[in-house]
């Protein structure tokens, strides 16, 4: 355990123009707390911010470097013309991690066919891990469902603290 009694750090947030005018309640970032409520995860940040590419990737950029662990984005994953949550995640990252994306899209995929629209990215900036996901708190708790066992070891291989993953013979 790390000295402030969790083993991890994070921020939801969430992009949505109708949310950050007050006009629609959002449901998503607790679907993202109920999702993963196993990992002991300290919430430091959650914001609601207009589909603004600019204001997302600023805010990315600075939760990032304040050293959060986790960084989960909600929202603007599509292909409407202010869905631009994830260039404003390639803006800031110095990593693309596919894997979580193309996990998160696969299972998707056998739900329904409107997964293979999902834009989403995931990658690293500094010692964070920032994945974007779907608006629907639905979506988003099933692809936090399929990627969750993954994310303490993404997080340890950020922080130099993971043991060796291959086996040796």
């Amino acid at each position: 355990m790390i000295a402030w009694g969790f083993m991890f750090t994070g921020g939801i947030l969430i992009a949505s123009d109708k949310g950050a005018a007050g006009l629609r309640r959002d449901e998503s970032g607790q679907a993202v707390r109920d999702s993963l409520s196993s990992l002991d995860i300290e919430w430091r940040r959650y914001e609601v911010v207009p589909d603004d590419r600019q204001t997302i990737s600023a805010r990315l950029a600075q939760w990032a470097d304040e050293c959060l662990d986790f960084i989960f984005t909600a929202g603007g994953t599509g292909l409407s013309p202010r869905d631009v949550t994830p260039e404003a995640t390639l803006d800031v990252l110095d990593r693309t991690v596919p894997g979580f994306a193309e996990a998160m899209r696969w299972e998707s995929l056998k739900k329904t066919p409107h997964a293979m629209l999902s834009r989403a990215v995931v990658g690293t900036r500094k010692g964070s891990l920032i994945v974007n996901l779907p608006g629907s708190p639905k979506a988003v708790a099933e692809c936090l469902a399929t990627i969750a066992p993954a994310l303490p070891h993404a997080i340890e291989t950020l922080r130099g603290d993971a043991s060796e993953c291959a086996t040796r013979e």
